[in-house]
């Protein structure tokens, strides 16, 4: 498997946060939605509330 960067912003309380993420996938659109669950689980935030900016390899 290939590692890909996701870049995005998220909602937070203090407003819009940038993030990247590094994620183990055989393509870019598994890696997105490989953040998508990431970041539902761990911060509890609907796919609505994440903005994906770009994937890179």
């Amino acid at each position: 498997m290939s590692q890909y960067t996701v870049t995005g912003r998220f909602q937070n309380r203090d407003g819009l946060r940038e993030f990247s993420k590094t994620v183990d996938a055989p393509n870019g659109d598994v890696a997105v939605e490989r953040t998508y669950a990431e970041f539902g689980s761990k911060h509890g935030l609907k796919r609505t509330q994440l903005e994906i900016e770009g994937v890179d390899r």
